[in-house]
């Protein structure tokens, strides 16, 4: 197996209750989460105080943080920003509570059906002053390529690495998300290599953008995860699976009776079998 991997994942997609997340996570032998929801909201909506509690039940079961997973820059660029710094702030104060060494975060949606490049100089204030102030609170940025927002596409991710990249921001790389962009996945990872410090397990498919186990869509996930061992990468791989409703389950079924989805944890065990073949493969 890849020495120096760690598996984390989006565990309120087994469930919202912090309980199950961790039954499940042990049962897999994850040691990592990338929080995003627990017990109902977001964990970046929760108190200082409150945010204790939920560190002591996971630190009590041997897991930690691999990242916040924030919706920091998951607004329009048009939206007050104010408002949003101080969300920005408060989620800050929740990583250094957490332990956490990263905060995943984007560079704002776009408006729909305009150009984006009237927007750069206000996407890279914005943005400039999340850097900033993650600097000065020694917290370090991922900034993750997600459909719609000005770094979507591995150009524009590239301008922002090019601006920001250092100590305090780096790059998570999601295979689905430039897949549902029309990306070719493996010219972005060339492009972004020297600053992708976290890899979000997620494939899709070119044709419809549906999101699918790792390794059987358009990602080339298992050539570029081939690639990133060969470079030395010894990051994060975090399970996203976003399952619930993968139609290729029903194939899975031996029989003709009544189809169902994928509960939150058999997605999630899903998700997690097929990056282990992967991992198997690439040996």
């Amino acid at each position: 197996m890849w020495d120096g991997i760690k598996l984390s994942g989006f565990a309120d997609e087994i469930t919202m209750d912090l309980r199950r997340q961790i039954a499940v996570l042990k049962k897999l032998d994850i040691s990592y989460v990338e929080m995003r929801g627990v017990n109902g909201k977001g964990l970046v909506e929760y108190s200082l105080p409150e945010v204790k509690e939920i560190k002591k039940q996971l630190f009590d079961a041997g897991i930690r943080l691999s990242s916040i997973g924030s919706p920091i820059g998951k607004i329009k660029i048009t939206d007050d920003f104010l408002p949003h710094m101080e969300l920005f702030k408060h989620t800050v104060e929740i990583a250094h509570e957490m332990e956490a060494p990263y905060i995943r975060m984007f560079s704002f949606f776009m408006p729909k059906n305009e150009a984006y490049a009237p927007y750069r100089g206000k996407v890279f204030t914005q943005v400039g002053k999340f850097v900033d102030y993650a600097r000065a609170s020694r917290i370090t940025l991922l900034h993750e390529n997600e459909k719609d927002i000005y770094g979507d596409l591995a150009d524009r991710c590239l301008e922002l690495m090019k601006e920001y990249y250092g100590e305090y921001f780096k790059a998570v790389f999601d295979f689905a998300n430039f897949v549902q962009c029309k990306q070719d996945t493996l010219a972005a990872y060339e492009r972004l290599k020297p600053y992708i410090a976290y890899v979000h397990i997620k494939d899709a498919l070119w044709t419809d953008g549906s999101v699918v186990p790792a390794g059987q869509g358009d990602g080339k996930v298992e050539e570029i995860l081939k690639r990133l061992k060969e470079s030395g990468y010894e990051g994060f791989l975090s399970l996203e699976p976003h399952l619930a409703d993968f139609a290729g389950f029903h194939a899975l079924e031996q029989s003709e009776g009544e189809k169902k989805k994928l509960n939150g944890e058999e997605a999630f065990t899903m998700a997690h079998g097929a990056l282990l073949d992967i991992l198997e493969k690439i040996g």
